[in-house]
């Protein structure tokens, strides 16, 4: 059974991003099983913890070999890795560890890029923009205090409808062999790329667009494992709203800053549904078959 480290990069705070708002997501990964049965991931949800000299207590376990997958949640707009965390994650990635970094607009969870080689993957504001300076302007006009990168994808509880990138990668994959079509939407919604420096160990493998502007831009990058990258496997995704229980159903609540218009096309579409934890599935299987 693969253990998976469930964490965010902020203290438990009740009116914001806790661990606790991905729930379904957890239960989903609890819920999937063997043709004979047997559970495939034990899952340990956390918030950020630290010990007296400030580092977390759960990335330095992951680092000790505890965890066969880490799944970072970029919460805080502090800068909260500390370097003592970052090492961690580079033994753990090191011994062939599988790691999923997610984020959302702006700056938020920008300490991700910290993380050496992969965390470039991560586009933020202050920190490593994209390199196209002409992406470098607001492209949800609805949220005027939420500034660049912040794609509109649709409103929080909708679907987007993606486009994956050819040829077909297994994290974008449905069960029947066609691609994923459908994640849930956000509004302002972060952005990713491969890495230059990886070559070809790192691709996108699926594409978002702006239901304000058209603009195209990147939701899911997959990079290999190998010395090059660092260690195990890595998937860089644009924005944590795409695992979020208020965005798989927006009945699930969300914290009172969330001020924007609510869609219902989430709940209303079983194929959406199904892509959405399919896409969890898949990133799942994809970590877990890292070679170590």
């Amino acid at each position: 059974m693969q253990r998976i480290l469930l964490k965010t990069t902020m203290p438990f705070i009740d009116d914001d991003w806790h661990v606790g708002r991905f729930s379904q997501l957890q239960h989903h990964l609890r819920s999937l099983a063997a043709a004979n049965g047997a559970r495939l991931y034990e899952v340990h949800a956390r918030d950020r913890v630290e010990d007296d000299g400030g580092a977390d207590v759960d990335l330095r376990a992951a680092g000790d070999g505890q965890y066969d997958q880490v799944w970072l949640i970029g919460t805080d707009s502090t800068g909260a890795l500390t370097p003592e965390d970052v090492a961690a994650v580079a033994r753990f990635r090191r011994s062939g560890g599988g790691l999923l970094l997610t984020r959302d607009h702006e700056n938020l969870g920008s300490c991700l890029c910290t993380i050496p080689v992969v965390g470039l993957a991560e586009h933020y504001q202050r920190t490593n923009p994209e390199s196209e300076h002409a992406r470098h302007r607001v492209d949800d006009t609805e949220s005027a205090h939420i500034s660049w990168p912040n794609y509109h994808s649709g409103r929080n509880g909708d679907a987007q409808r993606i486009s994956v990138v050819e040829p077909l990668h297994p994290l974008m994959e449905r069960a029947s062999g066609r691609p994923l079509e459908w994640l849930p939407a956000h509004p302002h919604e972060g952005v990713v790329s491969a890495p230059t420096d990886l070559g070809r160990l790192a691709r996108v493998v699926a594409r978002g667009c702006s239901a304000t502007t058209g603009t195209g831009f990147n939701l899911v990058v997959a990079i290999e494992a190998g010395q090059g990258s660092g260690g195990g496997r890595v998937v860089a995704d644009s924005s944590f709203h795409h695992f979020c229980d208020c965005n798989w159903d927006p009945a699930a609540g969300a914290p009172s800053f969330v001020t924007e218009p609510w869609g219902d096309g989430m709940p209303r579409s079983q194929e959406a549904q199904s892509d959405a934890r399919r896409y969890v599935e898949n990133i799942a299987a994809w970590l877990a078959a890292s070679p170590s």
